[in-house]
């Protein structure tokens, strides 16, 4: 048996690890950057060694500096968890020869599924069906262009070495063949350091849907849940299920046999997940000499796309349904123990979702958010719901690390009483201090297609008019308990200080807040300010019995409430009601009930003496949309450019994001070289309009577009 165990990771899996491994009396080594030096992982753990400053390649990816660490406190294995040097075979390999358990498949299985390509050529041989394309070595521009042209259109340029949606680009015709090839090489040797690819028939509705295998030493291989993980941005996983709706027991058999046989053809030994396209529309209309799909009795073919050699995101909603423990596998496996559960003894029960919590802009392409986390309120877990996180309130979430928050995971008998109970759960997750994608996956979930289980890979893309418009309160309804808040914090303040002593003359009349006015009820004067800076006067009057009324048309709103700790308990015209209220200094957020389901969160701020126009330094399509780093120049300077052609691409959180000019015209100037770190909201160019072209089209040149006037302040952020 294991004793003492080293996680190469950080966040919510480290987390998850090390709870696993303490219920099994293995003591841990939490590892950390200069990020994470006050992370939940790092106090979890029984021990924590600090790694370096908060990039990845000098921490989390310094194999040599782990392996060392290993070897100096005694640990005789490695969890590496996901990302990072989960998939590096020569990490593995380096534990293999140091003596130290790799918790993982052995490096000849990773290195076997570590290219794409390679891993095709060896599926083929071992009968899984594949989806037709190219997996070739020749890289040539040439060869690549010519395999397109007879492959077909549309197709997926994918990163050999990738995953996680990086280095991948769909083409819908020729004259885009060479743009995406140049954008997925770029982007694959940033992320993964290799940037070779291929390129296969896309297919235009299937379904994601994955097969979790597991495998000993001792010869036995078992395939437990399959899971659909077909709702993606970006081609990255927001939701997942287990298990996959819709398949018949034909067709899941099938799958199942499959992933192992695809597990078996590479000896493989552990947690490892085999990813399949299955086309409900049956057959791609390709033809490239490799077999091109297994089809059940229900027709529904499946393609083998990849197997990750390592324990999913996902994982959790495999538990749910098998109410087994995978980590508790990983580390028997890795002691050399035999699998706890064989084939038959394999039993799955209800359904269970995962919705991904990310800290993000669904409403802005999802860009990656970064901040702290100031105000957290989880949903009450039990039986029904778990949570998986790394993040508590306090926290921040920088642009270092990929920007997942939590995993919400919730379980009932059936599909529809876990997705209720997901739709709930996402409504109790309140958040506050960055932009995060807690309504839009609680819409996800509300979604009448969802609901019915009609997924596919673009479900976001084809229902994006409903999911992406954000649903908001109308402020007459927020402003009253908005009104009641401020109120009773402010009594319940000045009362604190009184009882403390901190006032001058606690008994005076004048340090008290009752609103009182001699022979007229008692008054009070509230000042709120919203999000669009309009300032609000609302009078309240404060009867004898301590109701307090507000005058809203010809009938008064009458209020009665107390503070709560996550806000105020309130009565709002004879309906009571509780609110979370997440509070900053004099500014607040109420969540405030939608009337069709569904939280809303509504920011009041406190009226200041001038108010100041901070500007939204992203309303230029030239300053940085997030905090990153520059990849490279597309245009030169001083070179003609079209309207929406790019002009610069930057990278953060492992995503590319291209800068495009505005208007027909010419950068004048870049303010920053490739490789250059630049921040959020900053210029990052000079563009001279074509004020010709702009008076032909009536638009008008925007002169904060040329940059001139804010070049010093950009040199001086530099």
């Amino acid at each position: 048996m294991l004793t003492k165990l080293v996680i190469a990771n950080r966040g919510e899996i480290a987390c998850r690890v090390i709870r696993t491994a303490r219920a099994m009396g293995i003591k841990t080594v939490a590892l950390y950057s200069d990020a994470d030096a006050q992370a939940r992982h790092v106090e979890m753990a029984d021990e924590a060694v600090y790694l370096g400053p908060s990039a990845p390649g000098e921490s989390y990816l310094r194999g040599d500096l782990i392996l060392q660490i290993a070897k100096n406190c005694g640990a005789d294995a490695i969890h590496p968890g996901y990302g990072f040097l989960s998939e590096n075979a020569g990490f593995a390999r380096a534990c293999e020869q140091a003596g130290i358990r790799f918790v993982g498949p052995g490096s000849d299985a990773i290195d076997a599924m570590g290219s794409k390509s390679a891993a095709k050529a060896i599926m083929e041989k071992a009968g899984v069906p594949l989806v037709p394309g190219y997996h070739g070595d020749d890289q040539s521009d040439a060869v690549l262009l010519a395999e397109s042209t007879r492959i077909g259109y549309p197709q997926l340029i994918k990163a050999a070495f990738g995953g996680g949606g990086k280095g991948m680009r769909v083409v819908e015709s020729a004259k885009e063949i060479q743009e995406a090839i140049d954008s997925a090489r770029r982007e694959a040797r940033s992320a993964f350091g290799n940037d070779k690819l291929l390129i296969e028939r896309y297919l235009r509705k299937p379904r994601h849907v994955e097969v979790q295998v597991f495998a000993d030493t001792h010869g036995n291989c078992v395939y437990l849940s399959d899971r659909d993980c077909s709702v993606q941005r970006r081609h990255q996983k927001v939701i997942e299920e287990a298990p996959a709706p819709g398949l018949s027991d034909a067709l899941r058999k099938q799958m199942g046999e499959a992933a192992v046989a695809a597990a078996r053809a590479i000896d493989y030994v552990g947690a490892g997940t085999v990813e399949f396209l299955l086309d409900t529309e049956a057959n791609t209309g390709a033809k490239s000499g490799a077999n091109t799909g297994a089809k059940s009795g229900d027709q529904q073919s499946f393609f083998f796309m990849e197997m990750n050699t390592r324990l999913q995101v996902e994982h959790p909603v495999t538990e749910m349904v098998t109410a087994q423990d995978l980590v508790r596998w990983q580390l028997l496996v890795a002691a050399g123990e035999v699998l706890p559960l064989m084939q038959h003894e394999i039993r799955i029960q209800g359904h269970a979702f995962e919705s991904r919590i990310y800290a993000e802009d669904p409403a802005n392409h999802f860009l990656p958010a970064c901040g702290t986390v100031q105000f957290l309120r989880e949903p009450v877990q039990d039986a029904h719901v778990r949570i998986d996180s790394g993040v508590r309130q306090g926290d921040e979430i920088s642009n270092f690390y990929d920007p997942m928050i939590a995993k919400l995971i919730t379980w009932d008998v059936d599909r529809s009483a876990a997705l209720s109970r997901m739709a709930s759960a996402l409504d109790e997750f309140k958040l506050t201090g960055l932009k995060h994608n807690i309504a839009f996956l609680a819409r996800i979930c509300r979604h009448p297609q969802f609901a019915a289980a009609q997924l596919c890979t673009d479900f976001i893309e084809r229902n994006q008019t409903l999911l992406l418009t954000e649903q908001t309160v109308d402020n007459t309804a927020a402003l009253p308990l908005a009104a009641l808040y401020r109120l009773l914090w402010d009594n319940a303040q000045q009362h604190a200080a009184a009882q403390a002593g901190k006032l001058a003359e606690p008994d005076s009349p004048w340090q008290q807040f009752s609103g009182m006015r001699l022979g007229a009820p008692s008054r009070f004067d509230v000042m709120l300010q919203d999000d669009e800076h309009q300032v609000h006067e609302l009078i309240l009057t404060r009867s004898a019995n301590g109701e307090y009324l507000l005058m809203a048309g010809e009938q008064p709103i009458r209020l009665r409430g107390e503070l709560t700790a996550d806000g105020m308990t309130l009565t709002l015209n004879g309906h009571r009601m509780t609110i979370t209220v997440a509070r900053m200094g004099d500014d607040f957020t109420l969540f405030m009930p939608l009337p069709d389901a569904g939280i809303a969160p509504v920011h009041f701020r406190a009226v200041k003496t001038h108010n100041e126009d901070s500007g939204d330094t992203h309303a230029n399509p030239l300053n940085a949309p997030m905090n990153g780093t520059v990849v490279t120049h597309l245009v030169e300077v001083g070179a003609k450019v079209t309207k929406g052609q790019g002009l610069m691409v930057m990278e953060a959180m492992k995503m590319e994001y291209t800068i495009t000019a505005p208007a027909d015209g010419k950068v004048s100037e870049f303010f920053f070289k490739a490789g250059e770190l630049v921040s959020d909201g900053i210029l990052l160019l000079a563009f001279d309009a074509d004020t010709s072209a702009d008076a032909d089209s009536g638009t008008g040149a925007d002169p904060s577009n040329t940059g001139k006037a804010r070049q010093a302040e950009v040199t001086d952020a530099r």
